[in-house]
C-alpha cells in the first residue's frame, strides 16, 4: 500500500483507471480537513469488469452527433438563404468558393483542440497549460486572418492561387472581413468542449450548437426580411455571430465543471511544451491538410467548364454531404473518450459498423429517389439548371458518410495509441489523390468542375480511410489483447 495526499473535495476518484487498483479515502479533522487516500494494489477480480454497452456508447455519441448535425445545418441554412437573395449565383460562388474555404483554412490549426482537450485535460494543472497553448493559437490564427483579408495577400490568394472569377472577388473580401472573430471563437469553444466531454457533460455540446443555430436564424431571417442585404454578407455575419454566441455559452457552461471537477481531479503527469507539440502538431497538420482541400477544390473547379455554376452548387453539395458525414465525424471523440476503458473495443467497433451501414443506406436513399430533387429544388432553392448539376454531384458522393464513420474509428484508435503520425500521413494521401484527380479534370476539360470535385473527394477519402486502417492495426491488436486479459475466466478472447 502507498499513502498520498489527494485534494478531491468530497468526491472519491481513481488516480489510475485500472481494474487492479482500489483507493480508500478519509478526511482528517486534525489536519485542517486534509483528504488522504490509500492506494491499494491488491488484485481485484477482473471478471467483474463490465463491458461498455452499445446503449452507453449511443448515450455518449448522440449529443455529439446532434451538435455536429446542427452545425451542418448552419451551412445548409446559409446557402438556402443566399439562394433566395439577390444575385444568388454570384453570392453563392463568393461564399462557397472563397469565404468559406479561406476562413476554414485559417482556423484549421485550432480544430483539433477538441481532441487534444478531450485526451489531455485530466486535471487542473494540465487544463491551465492547455488553456495557455489555446490562447497562443487563437492569437496566431486571428493575426493570419487579418493579414489575408486586409493586405494585398488577399488578391494573391484569390486571383493567383484560387483563380476565382473576377465577379466574386470583391464581395468575398467583405465576407472575410466580417468573419474576423471566427477563428478565435472556435479555438476557445472547442478547447472547453473537450473539457466538457472528458468530464461527462457531452450533452452541453449539443446545447451550445443549438445556441449557435439560434443566432444563425436571427441573422439570416433578418437579412431575408430586409431583402437588400448581399447574400455573402448575410452568410458571413450569421457564421461569425453564431460561433461567437456558442463560445460565450460554452464559457459559462464549463465554469462549474472547472470548479467542481477539474480543480479536484486526481493529479496527472504534466506535459511540457515539447511534448504537447509532438502530440498536437500532427493533429494540426491533419486539420490543415484536410481543409486545404477546400481552396484546392475551388481552384480546380475555377479552371474547369462552367466555373461559376459549379462554384455556386459546390457549397450546396458539400452542405448535404457534410450533414450526413457529421454523424460519423462525431464518433471520433466517443472513441477517444471510451477506448481507455477495459473491454470497450468490441462494442465500439460494432457501433461503428452499425452507424456506417445506416448512413450509407440513407445516402443511397437520398441520391436515387426524388428526395434529392426535393432537397436541391425546394430546400436549397437552386434554379433547375443548378439543381441538375448538384444531384449528379451528390450521386458521386454517396460513400462519404460511411467513410467518415470509419475514419473516426481508426483515428480514435490511433489517438489512443498516442503515435499520431499516421493521421497526417493519411491526409497527405488524401490530398495527393485529390490533386491528381482534379489535375486530370483540368487537363481533360470534358466535365463540369462540380462532378470532378465530387469524384475526387470520394476517391481520395477512400484512399485515406485505407491508410488509417493500416496504421491503426497495431493499436487494434494491443487493445484487443488488453481486453482479452480482463475477460472472465473461460470466456474467448478476440
Amino acid at each position: 500500500m502507498k499513502f498520498f495526499p489527494e485534494y478531491t473535495g468530497i468526491s472519491i476518484k481513481l488516480v489510475e483507471p485500472r481494474p487492479d487498483l482500489r483507493i480508500w479515502c478519509y478526511t482528517s479533522t486534525l489536519d485542517k480537513f486534509k483528504r488522504t487516500c490509500i492506494l491499494d494494489t491488491m488484485t481485484v477480480n477482473t471478471s467483474k469488469i463490465q463491458t461498455i454497452s452499445i446503449q452507453k456508447i449511443f448515450k455518449t455519441w448522440w449529443p455529439l452527433a446532434a451538435s455536429w448535425f446542427f452545425m451542418s445545418l448552419e451551412s445548409i441554412g446559409v446557402s438556402a438563404v443566399i439562394a433566395r437573395l439577390a444575385n444568388p449565383e454570384i453570392n453563392l460562388a463568393a461564399y462557397g468558393g472563397i469565404v468559406a474555404p479561406v476562413a476554414i483554412i485559417i482556423e484549421s490549426p485550432v480544430i483539433m483542440l477538441l481532441s487534444a482537450s478531450t485526451a489531455l485535460s485530466k486535471d487542473w494543472s494540465l487544463y491551465r497549460q492547455l488553456r495557455r497553448y489555446m490562447i497562443w493559437l487563437a492569437v496566431a490564427v486571428t493575426g493570419i486572418h487579418l493579414l489575408v483579408t486586409f493586405t494585398p495577400l488577399y488578391y494573391f490568394i484569390v486571383r493567383t492561387l484560387i483563380g476565382a472569377p473576377e465577379e466574386i472577388i470583391a464581395p468575398a473580401r467583405i465576407g472575410l472581413a466580417i468573419m474576423l472573430p471566427w477563428s478565435a471563437a472556435i479555438a476557445y469553444r472547442r478547447f472547453n468542449q473537450g473539457v466538457l466531454i472528458r468530464f461527462g457533460h457531452s450533452d452541453a455540446v449539443a446545447v451550445g450548437t443549438a445556441v449557435r443555430l439560434m443566432a444563425n436564424v436571427v441573422v439570416l431571417t433578418t437579412a431575408y426580411l430586409l431583402g437588400g442585404v448581399p447574400g455573402v454578407v448575410a452568410g458571413a455575419a450569421a457564421q461569425a455571430l453564431g460561433v461567437t454566441s456558442e463560445a460565450v455559452y460554452v464559457g459559462f457552461r464549463v465554469r462549474p465543471v472547472l470548479v467542481q471537477q477539474v480543480r479536484y481531479a486526481p493529479p496527472a503527469d504534466p506535459i511540457t511544451l515539447k511534448e504537447f507539440s509532438q502530440f498536437y502538431i500532427p493533429l494540426a497538420l491533419t486539420s490543415l491538410m484536410t481543409f486545404i482541400w477546400q481552396p484546392i477544390g475551388s481552384a480546380g473547379i475555377s479552371r474547369m467548364p462552367n466555373p461559376i455554376d459549379s462554384l455556386a452548387v459546390w457549397p450546396v453539395i458539400s452542405g448535404l454531404t457534410f450533414m450526413l458525414r457529421s454523424l460519423g465525424i462525431a464518433l471520433n471523440e466517443v472513441v477517444v473518450a471510451m477506448l481507455d476503458q477495459p473491454r470497450s473495443f468490441d462494442n465500439l467497433r460494432r457501433f461503428t459498423r452499425y452507424l456506417s451501414a445506416t448512413l450509407g443506406a440513407i445516402s443511397v436513399l437520398i441520391a436515387v429517389t426524388p428526395l434529392s430533387l426535393l432537397w436541391f429544388n425546394r430546400v436549397s432553392a437552386l434554379p433547375p439548371s443548378l439543381s441538375e448539376i448538384a444531384q449528379i454531384g451528390f450521386l458521386l458522393s454517396i460513400p462519404m458518410a460511411s467513410l467518415a464513420t470509419s475514419q473516426s474509428w481508426y483515428q480514435g484508435l490511433i489517438l489512443h495509441g498516442r503515435n499520431t503520425r499516421g493521421i497526417p500521413e493519411s491526409v497527405a494521401i488524401f490530398l495527393i489523390s485529390a490533386v491528381l484527380i482534379l489535375g486530370v479534370g483540368v487537363v481533360w476539360g470534358a466535365f463540369a468542375g462540380a462532378y470532378v470535385g465530387s469524384a475526387a473527394y470520394t476517391l481520395a477519402s477512400l484512399a485515406q480511410t485505407a491508410w488509417l486502417w493500416h496504421r491503426s492495426l497495431p493499436v487494434q491488436r494491443n487493445v484487443q489483447k488488453r481486453d482479452g486479459e480482463v475477460l472472465p475466466e473461460g470466456s474467448p478472447a478476440n
